[in-house]
């Protein structure tokens, strides 16, 4: 029985991807899905088949900062009674939450009406606004197996993340450790793009030139460094294919032998799924440091090396790239090890527990 569904989440890819995935299923099932969100999110939101889109007051709260704080309170206060209204009137069967500040409106208000709600967390670390609620959660939905910061109350069920359609149909039959020609692909988050951008151009060129000769470097760089690692591989006679934005991500990643890349939930995920040796190098800067959490389910396995900000250096990943890609046999044991973490089935796992959820 098709029935109606609430999506709420945060303005950035990280959750709105997964609540795209989860929508596009239950549409192809007959359900009828709203969306609630903030404007950033709205942007976001082009591609999730939604109607309507609801834009809510939505503001995130920090103690450090309390006069913006109290202004936050009062935004997101306004949020819950525009969401209350929204959903006396459409009446969903459930709401999912994804995270974000934009989240906790319809969240609040369906827990305070007595709907079922259900969470999900692509971090493996539970995010604050998720905190809030995983308590009267029906279900907490991890994206990972460990799952920390988590109220002993919350009923979690590791499902994974659900990934784009195009990514879970790109992912190769096996993967074949490199004999001449090694495919590098270097990726970065919106946020941590600008220093990959700088570092990788130099440590690549200081590889010695048999390595150097074997490489193609796919990279996403940076608008304002991009001039810099073209030049930079020009005058190193580094093959590259430097761009500020890959639209067929999923090609790059399938045909790729090692990743370089930031450590965010769907990031960490696509590897994985993929089967693919890693660096990974978390972003100092995520809350809770829900990055390095993130990447250690994979070194755990043996299927990645972790390079903290503080010491990532030109040098330190020119030992690392040294190391590991003159090694066939580690390559070819990080790639099974991190194929056992990929869950292809997310997405769909997710939409028969909010389908249970209902019936």
């Amino acid at each position: 029985m098709a029935g109606r569904l609430l999506l709420a989440a945060g303005g950035t890819g990280g959750h709105m991807f997964p609540a795209q995935a989860l929508a596009e299923i239950l549409k192809a099932e007959g359900w009828d899905i709203a969306m609630m969100t903030d404007a950033r999110g709205r942007r976001h939101s082009t591609r999730i088949p939604a109607d309507p889109i609801i834009e809510v007051q939505a503001a995130s709260i920090s103690p450090r900062r309390p006069i913006k704080a109290v202004g936050g309170v009062l935004q997101l206060a306004k949020g819950v009674r525009q969401a209350k209204a929204f959903i006396r009137d459409w009446k969903p069967d459930v709401v999912v939450g994804f995270g974000g500040y934009p989240a906790f409106p319809a969240m609040r208000a369906a827990q305070s009406l007595k709907l079922p709600t259900i969470l999900h967390e692509q971090n493996a670390v539970l995010g604050r606004v998720n905190r809030v609620f995983a308590a009267k959660a029906k279900h907490v939905v991890s994206g990972f197996e460990d799952l920390a910061r988590v109220h002993p109350k919350a009923n979690v069920i590791c499902l994974g993340n659900p990934l784009r359609e195009q990514i879970v149909q790109a992912v190769p039959e096996k993967y074949e450790a490199p004999i001449s020609k090694i495919n590098l692909l270097i990726v970065g988050g919106s946020l941590g793009a600008r220093s990959l951008s700088k570092v990788l151009p130099k440590a690549i060129c200081s590889l010695p030139i048999e390595l150097r000769e074997q490489l193609h470097v796919t990279q996403q760089v940076t608008s304002d460094e991009i001039l810099n690692a073209r030049r930079a591989y020009n005058t190193f006679w580094v093959s590259y294919n430097c761009e500020t934005f890959f639209s067929n991500i999923e090609t790059h990643l399938a045909a790729a032998h090692f990743v370089i890349a930031r450590a965010g939930a769907s990031s960490v995920s696509e590897i994985a799924l993929m089967g693919k040796p890693s660096l990974l190098i978390p972003l100092a800067i995520a809350m809770d440091d829900h990055q390095t959490a993130n990447a250690r389910s994979l070194e755990r396995l043996g299927a990645a090396d972790i390079l903290p900000e503080s010491e990532f250096t030109p040098k330190a990943v020119t030992d690392i790239l040294q190391d590991r890609l003159n090694d066939s046999n580690w390559l070819n044991s990080a790639a099974a090890s991190a194929r056992t973490l990929g869950r292809p089935n997310a997405a769909h796992d997710l939409a028969q527990l909010v389908i249970r959820a209902v019936n």
